[in-house]
């Protein structure tokens, strides 16, 4: 068995303690609810890379264990029992290149049968022509016309999801810097998902994020 480096109440008192005040549930300038985790981008796993994501009562909710090197082709989320919620995997299809495929649950190795609920493709720009844009989000690999697109700067944790009507529906926020003498830096930051889109999509842009820009 693999020895966990943490225990989850350790964890939630030394990446979210200064985060307690802001409930899970908070309220916009709007008055749109919003879920808020902290993501703290380690496994809790001392042979794995991955991230954990609790949430303002330090509740383990999602997490991601990868065990290999590298670049992995396939990550998948788990919620915080270690059931998987979603599965990512690189396209090998010379036409998507540069695309991830995000499905439901867990993928078998071999199995061709499910569709993506996602298509995330990685934003290249050419002569810097909107180089806000990161990725972009469909919901099928035909669909000219965009579901989502990822804007901001992932380098410096600040970057918003937006829909086809340009609403922000999740957003990245850096960690204070500095709190109670502790520099939480880029690997703990916040995710906030507005109501009305599923807090574990949002994590699983998250994740591809990552892979295209760490």
């Amino acid at each position: 068995m693999n020895k966990i480096c943490y225990s989850r109440k350790s964890l939630s008192r030394s990446v979210h303690d200064e985060h307690q005040e802001q409930p899970e549930l908070v309220e916009t300038r709007g008055g749109n609810l919003c879920t808020s985790v902290t993501v703290w981008r380690k496994s809790l796993i001392v042979t794995c890379k991955g991230f954990t994501v609790i949430d303002s009562n330090g509740n383990l909710v999602y997490r991601v264990d990868t065990y290999v090197g590298g670049r992995p082709m396939e990550l998948v989320l788990m919620d915080g029992s270690g059931k998987p919620i979603l599965t990512m995997r690189r396209s090998t299809n010379l036409r998507l290149v540069g695309t991830w495929l995000i499905y439901g649950g867990e993928v078998g190795e071999f199995c061709t049968s499910e569709k993506p609920v996602f298509y995330v493709k990685k934003s290249i720009n050419i002569l810097n022509a909107n180089s806000n844009v990161l990725a972009y989000v469909y919901r099928r690999s035909s669909d000219k016309r965009y579901a989502y697109v990822i804007e901001g700067s992932y380098s410096h944790r600040s970057c918003k999801v937006l829909d086809e009507t340009k609403r922000v529906v999740a957003e990245i926020r850096p960690k204070d810097a500095l709190k109670r003498g502790i520099s939480f830096g880029l690997e703990v930051f916040v995710l906030i998902v507005q109501a009305g889109f599923d807090p574990g999509y949002a994590m699983g842009l998250v994740l591809l994020l990552d892979q295209m820009f760490s």
